[in-house]
């Protein structure tokens, strides 16, 4: 699995996880028990993996949404 993107936005995570989902795209939150760590206030990001065979198609789902600017690496 790859990371589509890394955030501490729950909504985000989501809003990613609801688009994935509709698409037919499994993803995989991870680090999403890190809040033992960081005491719940969200400071530790999440990160949204997806197989990288379905990286394009993510990507693209995730820009055609309007929100590319959260996409790891761009």
């Amino acid at each position: 699995m790859k990371e589509l993107l890394r955030t501490n936005d729950a909504v985000v995570i989501s809003f990613v996880e609801s688009l994935l989902k509709d698409a037919g795209i499994g993803c995989l939150v991870a680090d999403q028990n890190m809040s033992v760590l960081d005491g719940s206030i969200g400071i530790l990001p999440r990160r949204i993996m997806v197989l990288e065979d379905d990286m394009t198609t993510a990507r693209r789902i995730l820009a055609d949404a309007g929100i590319a600017n959260e996409i790891s690496g761009s």
